[in-house]
Protein backbone atom coordinates (compact mmCIF):
# COMPACT_ATOMS: atom_id res chain seq x y z
CA UNK A 1 0.00 0.00 0.00
CA UNK A 2 2.74 2.26 1.10
CA UNK A 3 4.85 1.90 -2.20
CA UNK A 4 1.23 2.36 -4.24
CA UNK A 5 1.00 5.58 -2.28
CA UNK A 6 4.32 6.56 -3.01
CA UNK A 7 4.56 5.73 -7.01
CA UNK A 8 1.04 7.63 -7.14
CA UNK A 9 2.70 10.68 -5.09
CA UNK A 10 5.80 10.78 -7.78
CA UNK A 11 3.52 11.05 -10.53
CA UNK A 12 1.13 13.69 -9.21
CA UNK A 13 4.45 15.80 -8.62
CA UNK A 14 6.10 15.13 -11.79
CA UNK A 15 3.42 16.11 -13.37
CA UNK A 16 2.76 18.99 -11.79
CA UNK A 17 6.26 20.01 -12.42
CA UNK A 18 6.03 18.97 -15.93
CA UNK A 19 2.56 21.54 -15.99
CA UNK A 20 3.59 24.12 -13.99
CA UNK A 21 4.21 27.01 -16.84
CA UNK A 22 0.64 26.73 -18.15
CA UNK A 23 -1.00 26.28 -14.86
CA UNK A 24 0.69 28.85 -12.55
CA UNK A 25 -1.24 32.13 -13.91
CA UNK A 26 -4.39 30.61 -12.38
CA UNK A 27 -2.77 31.43 -8.70
CA UNK A 28 -1.40 34.09 -9.89
CA UNK A 29 2.52 32.67 -10.69
CA UNK A 30 4.54 33.16 -13.62
CA UNK A 31 7.10 30.88 -15.37
CA UNK A 32 9.77 32.72 -13.76
CA UNK A 33 8.29 32.05 -10.24
CA UNK A 34 8.33 28.51 -10.97
CA UNK A 35 11.82 27.93 -12.00
CA UNK A 36 12.41 29.52 -8.21
CA UNK A 37 10.42 27.44 -7.04
CA UNK A 38 12.42 24.78 -8.46
CA UNK A 39 15.76 26.15 -7.78
CA UNK A 40 15.46 26.38 -4.21
CA UNK A 41 14.09 23.26 -4.09
CA UNK A 42 16.99 21.88 -5.27
CA UNK A 43 18.77 23.42 -2.96
CA UNK A 44 16.93 22.58 -0.01
CA UNK A 45 17.09 18.98 -1.26
CA UNK A 46 20.92 18.97 -1.61
CA UNK A 47 20.89 20.38 1.89
CA UNK A 48 18.50 17.09 2.93
CA UNK A 49 20.56 14.75 1.45
CA UNK A 50 23.33 15.51 4.61
CA UNK A 51 21.20 16.95 7.12
CA UNK A 52 18.11 14.28 6.55
CA UNK A 53 19.71 11.20 5.74
CA UNK A 54 23.28 11.89 7.13
CA UNK A 55 22.08 13.24 10.14
CA UNK A 56 25.04 15.99 9.40
CA UNK A 57 24.04 20.02 9.76
CA UNK A 58 25.81 22.43 7.93
CA UNK A 59 24.45 26.53 8.16
CA UNK A 60 27.59 27.24 5.53
CA UNK A 61 25.37 25.87 1.86
CA UNK A 62 24.78 29.11 0.87
CA UNK A 63 28.99 29.25 -0.09
CA UNK A 64 28.36 26.97 -2.45
CA UNK A 65 25.41 28.31 -3.34
CA UNK A 66 26.97 31.60 -4.05
CA UNK A 67 30.37 30.33 -5.61
CA UNK A 68 27.89 28.54 -7.98
CA UNK A 69 26.11 31.79 -8.70
CA UNK A 70 29.79 33.55 -9.11
CA UNK A 71 31.29 30.76 -10.88
CA UNK A 72 28.78 30.92 -14.15
CA UNK A 73 28.40 34.62 -14.11
CA UNK A 74 32.24 35.38 -14.29
CA UNK A 75 32.59 32.43 -16.66
CA UNK A 76 30.07 34.49 -19.21
CA UNK A 77 31.20 38.17 -18.60
CA UNK A 78 35.07 37.24 -18.36
CA UNK A 79 35.78 33.86 -19.90
CA UNK A 80 33.57 32.61 -22.69
CA UNK A 81 29.56 33.66 -23.39
CA UNK A 82 28.75 29.47 -23.00
CA UNK A 83 25.74 29.56 -20.43
CA UNK A 84 26.63 25.41 -20.42
CA UNK A 85 30.57 25.99 -19.63
CA UNK A 86 29.54 28.59 -17.09
CA UNK A 87 27.30 25.90 -15.52
CA UNK A 88 29.89 22.80 -15.44
CA UNK A 89 32.60 25.75 -14.13
CA UNK A 90 30.23 26.88 -11.89
CA UNK A 91 29.31 23.23 -10.32
CA UNK A 92 33.23 22.80 -10.95
CA UNK A 93 33.82 26.14 -8.18
CA UNK A 94 31.47 24.98 -5.39
CA UNK A 95 32.15 21.28 -5.43
CA UNK A 96 36.16 21.95 -5.71
CA UNK A 97 35.97 24.60 -3.04
CA UNK A 98 33.60 21.54 -0.71
CA UNK A 99 36.02 18.93 -1.35
CA UNK A 100 38.59 20.95 0.24
CA UNK A 101 36.41 22.50 3.38
CA UNK A 102 34.98 19.30 4.14
CA UNK A 103 38.47 17.54 4.45
CA UNK A 104 39.35 20.37 7.67
CA UNK A 105 35.81 19.91 8.99
CA UNK A 106 35.11 16.49 8.46
CA UNK A 107 35.85 15.33 12.25
CA UNK A 108 33.77 17.77 13.49
CA UNK A 109 30.27 16.94 14.82
CA UNK A 110 27.00 18.85 15.89
CA UNK A 111 27.03 22.30 16.63
CA UNK A 112 30.96 22.39 15.98
CA UNK A 113 30.57 21.30 12.48
CA UNK A 114 27.66 23.77 11.96
CA UNK A 115 29.45 26.72 12.96
CA UNK A 116 32.79 25.55 11.46
CA UNK A 117 30.48 25.72 8.22
CA UNK A 118 29.42 29.07 9.06
CA UNK A 119 32.62 30.63 9.48
CA UNK A 120 34.12 29.16 6.14
CA UNK A 121 30.48 30.81 4.48
CA UNK A 122 31.78 34.12 5.89
CA UNK A 123 35.12 34.16 4.26
CA UNK A 124 33.61 33.63 0.73
CA UNK A 125 30.74 36.17 1.74
CA UNK A 126 33.72 38.80 2.11
CA UNK A 127 36.00 38.25 -0.36
CA UNK A 128 32.56 38.50 -2.56
CA UNK A 129 31.63 41.78 -0.61
CA UNK A 130 35.19 42.99 -0.75
CA UNK A 131 36.78 42.06 -4.13
CA UNK A 132 35.49 44.95 -5.97
CA UNK A 133 36.92 45.17 -9.43
CA UNK A 134 36.20 41.14 -10.51
CA UNK A 135 32.76 40.70 -8.16
CA UNK A 136 31.13 43.93 -8.40
CA UNK A 137 31.25 43.77 -4.32
CA UNK A 138 28.03 44.58 -2.59
CA UNK A 139 26.61 46.21 -5.81
CA UNK A 140 26.99 42.42 -7.66
CA UNK A 141 28.02 40.86 -10.27
CA UNK A 142 25.86 42.68 -13.39
CA UNK A 143 26.90 43.13 -16.87
CA UNK A 144 26.22 39.70 -18.42
CA UNK A 145 23.32 37.39 -19.35
CA UNK A 146 22.42 33.93 -20.10
CA UNK A 147 23.03 32.78 -23.68
CA UNK A 148 21.43 30.56 -25.94
CA UNK A 149 22.13 27.15 -25.58
CA UNK A 150 23.40 25.52 -29.20
CA UNK A 151 22.78 21.84 -29.58
CA UNK A 152 24.96 21.59 -33.13
CA UNK A 153 21.13 20.33 -34.18
CA UNK A 154 19.48 23.41 -32.53
CA UNK A 155 19.76 26.22 -30.82
CA UNK A 156 17.85 26.35 -27.54
CA UNK A 157 16.69 30.26 -26.89
CA UNK A 158 16.85 30.53 -23.09
CA UNK A 159 17.42 34.44 -23.08
CA UNK A 160 13.95 35.80 -23.83
CA UNK A 161 11.69 32.84 -22.88
CA UNK A 162 11.37 31.97 -19.19
CA UNK A 163 9.36 29.51 -20.30
CA UNK A 164 12.01 27.65 -21.77
CA UNK A 165 14.60 28.63 -19.15
CA UNK A 166 12.08 26.88 -16.75
CA UNK A 167 12.32 23.57 -18.72
CA UNK A 168 15.86 24.13 -18.76
CA UNK A 169 15.97 24.26 -15.16
CA UNK A 170 13.59 21.76 -14.63
CA UNK A 171 15.63 18.77 -16.81
CA UNK A 172 18.89 20.05 -14.20
CA UNK A 173 16.53 19.14 -11.34
CA UNK A 174 15.26 16.14 -12.01
CA UNK A 175 18.65 14.72 -12.90
CA UNK A 176 19.81 15.84 -9.44
CA UNK A 177 17.25 14.12 -8.03
CA UNK A 178 17.16 11.33 -10.17
CA UNK A 179 20.95 10.64 -8.86
CA UNK A 180 20.26 11.71 -5.52
CA UNK A 181 17.63 8.38 -5.48
CA UNK A 182 20.01 6.12 -6.92
CA UNK A 183 22.47 7.02 -4.15
CA UNK A 184 20.39 7.30 -1.51
CA UNK A 185 19.19 3.49 -2.69
CA UNK A 186 22.39 2.37 -3.29
CA UNK A 187 24.77 0.97 -0.38
CA UNK A 188 26.37 4.04 0.14
CA UNK A 189 22.81 5.60 0.75
CA UNK A 190 22.04 2.48 3.66
CA UNK A 191 25.50 3.37 4.85
CA UNK A 192 24.84 7.31 5.46
CA UNK A 193 21.29 5.77 7.00
CA UNK A 194 23.19 3.87 9.58
CA UNK A 195 25.43 6.77 10.22
CA UNK A 196 22.47 9.19 11.07
CA UNK A 197 20.87 6.65 13.28
CA UNK A 198 23.74 5.51 14.89
CA UNK A 199 27.29 6.77 14.53
CA UNK A 200 29.28 4.93 17.31
CA UNK A 201 28.01 1.47 16.76
CA UNK A 202 28.44 2.14 12.40
CA UNK A 203 31.74 2.63 13.23
CA UNK A 204 31.95 -0.46 15.53
CA UNK A 205 30.83 -2.13 12.37
CA UNK A 206 34.05 -1.01 10.63
CA UNK A 207 32.45 1.80 8.52
CA UNK A 208 34.90 4.70 7.69
CA UNK A 209 32.72 7.50 9.03
CA UNK A 210 34.78 10.06 8.08
CA UNK A 211 34.90 9.34 4.50
CA UNK A 212 31.10 8.64 4.29
CA UNK A 213 30.27 12.33 5.83
CA UNK A 214 33.03 14.27 3.77
CA UNK A 215 31.55 12.26 0.46
CA UNK A 216 27.93 13.03 2.21
CA UNK A 217 29.07 16.65 2.13
CA UNK A 218 30.70 16.96 -1.03
CA UNK A 219 27.66 15.83 -2.77
CA UNK A 220 25.72 17.71 -1.22
CA UNK A 221 27.71 20.40 -2.32
CA UNK A 222 27.67 19.64 -5.91
CA UNK A 223 23.99 19.67 -5.84
CA UNK A 224 23.64 23.08 -3.89
CA UNK A 225 26.24 24.54 -6.77
CA UNK A 226 24.23 23.83 -9.11
CA UNK A 227 21.44 25.61 -8.11
CA UNK A 228 23.46 28.18 -7.46
CA UNK A 229 24.45 28.51 -11.16
CA UNK A 230 20.92 28.23 -12.31
CA UNK A 231 19.62 30.89 -9.96
CA UNK A 232 22.68 33.14 -11.20
CA UNK A 233 21.18 32.68 -14.59
CA UNK A 234 17.30 32.77 -13.58
CA UNK A 235 18.45 36.39 -12.58
CA UNK A 236 21.28 37.19 -14.75
CA UNK A 237 22.75 38.70 -11.23
CA UNK A 238 24.70 37.61 -8.59
CA UNK A 239 25.39 38.95 -5.61
CA UNK A 240 27.12 38.22 -2.12
CA UNK A 241 23.43 37.92 -0.42
CA UNK A 242 24.00 34.43 -1.91
CA UNK A 243 26.89 33.86 0.18
CA UNK A 244 25.48 34.58 3.76
CA UNK A 245 24.72 32.73 6.49
CA UNK A 246 20.95 33.58 6.42
CA UNK A 247 20.71 32.26 2.61
CA UNK A 248 22.29 28.99 4.47
CA UNK A 249 19.09 29.12 6.83
CA UNK A 250 16.67 29.67 4.21
CA UNK A 251 17.23 26.14 2.93
CA UNK A 252 17.07 24.85 6.01
CA UNK A 253 13.90 26.22 7.17
CA UNK A 254 12.78 25.26 3.59
CA UNK A 255 14.00 21.30 4.65
CA UNK A 256 12.13 21.32 7.90
CA UNK A 257 9.12 23.06 6.94
CA UNK A 258 8.56 20.66 3.95
CA UNK A 259 9.54 17.64 5.93
CA UNK A 260 13.34 16.05 6.39
CA UNK A 261 14.51 12.46 5.75
CA UNK A 262 11.92 12.41 3.03
CA UNK A 263 13.00 13.20 -0.78
CA UNK A 264 10.48 15.29 -1.80
CA UNK A 265 9.76 16.93 1.23
CA UNK A 266 11.69 19.91 0.49
CA UNK A 267 10.21 20.47 -2.40
CA UNK A 268 7.12 21.26 -0.52
CA UNK A 269 8.97 23.27 1.98
CA UNK A 270 10.90 25.16 -1.22
CA UNK A 271 7.33 26.10 -3.14
CA UNK A 272 5.58 26.87 0.12
CA UNK A 273 8.67 29.51 1.48
CA UNK A 274 9.20 30.90 -2.24
CA UNK A 275 5.42 31.35 -2.70
CA UNK A 276 4.51 33.01 0.61
CA UNK A 277 7.46 35.36 0.10
CA UNK A 278 6.68 36.11 -3.44
CA UNK A 279 3.06 36.93 -2.30
CA UNK A 280 3.10 38.65 0.98
CA UNK A 281 6.30 40.63 0.29
CA UNK A 282 4.76 42.38 -1.86
CA UNK A 283 2.17 43.55 0.44
CA UNK A 284 4.60 44.02 3.43
CA UNK A 285 8.17 44.40 3.91
CA UNK A 286 8.08 42.12 7.44
CA UNK A 287 7.07 39.36 5.26
CA UNK A 288 9.66 37.09 6.98
CA UNK A 289 7.75 37.38 9.99
CA UNK A 290 4.87 35.81 8.83
CA UNK A 291 6.92 32.73 7.54
CA UNK A 292 9.01 32.36 10.80
CA UNK A 293 5.82 32.21 12.63
CA UNK A 294 4.99 29.53 10.22
CA UNK A 295 7.90 27.62 10.53
CA UNK A 296 7.41 27.57 14.78
CA UNK A 297 4.34 26.26 14.59
CA UNK A 298 4.99 23.45 11.92
CA UNK A 299 8.04 22.81 14.65
CA UNK A 300 6.24 22.47 17.64
CA UNK A 301 3.05 20.84 16.19
CA UNK A 302 4.32 18.87 13.56
CA UNK A 303 8.13 18.37 13.82
CA UNK A 304 7.96 15.99 10.43
CA UNK A 305 6.79 18.74 8.35
CA UNK A 306 4.27 19.23 6.07
CA UNK A 307 5.10 15.74 4.19
CA UNK A 308 4.37 14.09 7.14
CA UNK A 309 0.73 15.73 7.68
CA UNK A 310 0.06 14.16 4.41
CA UNK A 311 1.63 10.90 5.48
CA UNK A 312 -0.02 10.56 8.84
CA UNK A 313 -3.91 11.03 7.45
CA UNK A 314 -2.99 8.49 4.49
CA UNK A 315 -1.97 6.34 7.19
CA UNK A 316 -4.72 6.93 9.78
Amino acid sequence: MNSRYRFTGDLVIWAALLTMPFWMHWIGGYPALGSRVLVMALAAMSLNFLLGFTGVLSFGHAAYFGLGAYGVGMTIKYLAPSTALGILVGVAIGTAAAAVIGALIVKLRGVYFAMATIAFGQVFYFIAFRWNDVTGGDDGLSGWHRMPINLGFRTIDILGSDKAFYYLVLICFAVAVAIMAALLRSPFGRTLLAIRENERRARFLGIPIERHIWLSFVISCLFVSLAGTLYALLNNFADPHGLRWDQSGDFVIMTVLGGMRSLWGPLIGAAIFVVLQDYISSRTENWMSFIGLLFILVVLFFPRGVLGIVRRKENS
